[in-house]
């Protein structure tokens, strides 16, 4: 599958997977300064904002989504990072194409198994009548009878289009409601040597302290920090600390 992406800076890749219900332009502002340092490539990842949608679903066919971008980008070496859902991502293609890559970067999520837990969110989308909407804040209104939380809400929001018919979301909700548990799918035990580096939320328990040890067996001698403060989308909650985190990463060199 043909992605769409977007690109910043220059030199040395580096490329950003988002999460669920995200899309590239969640990591722009980031990727900017990112991108004095690095050539920045965000896809979106099927069935996700500007790129194609389609019914096959899961971490193996985003894995070749990826690998196939690399491949038209004729790519040798890079480095790659990806939060939550994205992060499951990178760790697929970490042991699917280990020779692609510097320096793996997971952002709040481990390679293990996740019990579904976004179906409050996939009601509220459910619930938005798009036939009747007129303005972005008629669909924000029948999302807070379900998501009180105003920064989700925000979120969930980049993600509606408008066109010559109306108003549409960017995903395929439909796909993604049917095949959510898709998502929480843990990472086989393949091993895999190359530098891994996960960030945590210290206010997120995506990593907790028993995932650590699921981390080692699979990832050689992981570097795992987390960032005080910090929820889930560590990038938009601490931005600098998780651009310093990400820099002492990438310029240390083991002797």
């Amino acid at each position: 599958m043909k992605l769409y992406y977007r690109e910043t800076g220059k030199d040395f890749p580096f490329i950003i997977l988002h999460g669920l219900f995200g899309m590239s332009d969640n990591w722009m502002s980031f990727a900017r300064k990112l991108g004095e340092e690095y050539r920045v490539i965000m896809p979106d990842l099927r069935n996700h904002g500007n790129s194609p949608q389609s019914n096959d679903w899961n971490y193996e066919a985003m894995a070749d989504d990826l690998h196939e971008l690399v491949e038209s980008l004729d790519l040798d070496k890079f480095n790659l990072m990806g939060h939550s859902m994205g992060g499951k991502v990178a760790m697929n293609y970490a042991q699917k194409h280990p020779d692609h890559l510097n320096k793996l970067i997971v952002v709040d999520i481990a390679p293990r198994y996740y019990p579904v837990h976004h179906q409050k969110i996939i009601d509220a989308l459910k619930s938005v009548n798009l036939s009747t909407i007129k303005t972005r804040s008629d669909a924000e209104d029948q999302l807070e009878k379900y998501i009180d939380e105003w920064g989700v809400r925000q979120f969930l929001l980049k993600n509606l289009g408008r066109n010559s018919d109306g108003y549409y979301w960017k995903f395929n909700l439909d796909v993604i409601s049917d095949k959510i548990e898709n998502v929480g799918e843990a990472l086989s035990e393949k091993k895999v040597s190359i530098p891994a580096l996960f960030v945590g939320g210290s206010k997120s328990d995506y990593i907790g302290d028993s995932d650590k040890e699921e981390i080692k067996k699979i990832f050689a001698d992981p570097v795992i920090v987390h960032i005080k403060d910090a929820g889930h989308w560590v990038h938009a909650d601490k931005p600098d600390e998780l651009m310093d985190t990400i820099t002492q990463f990438l310029n240390y060199k083991s002797t």
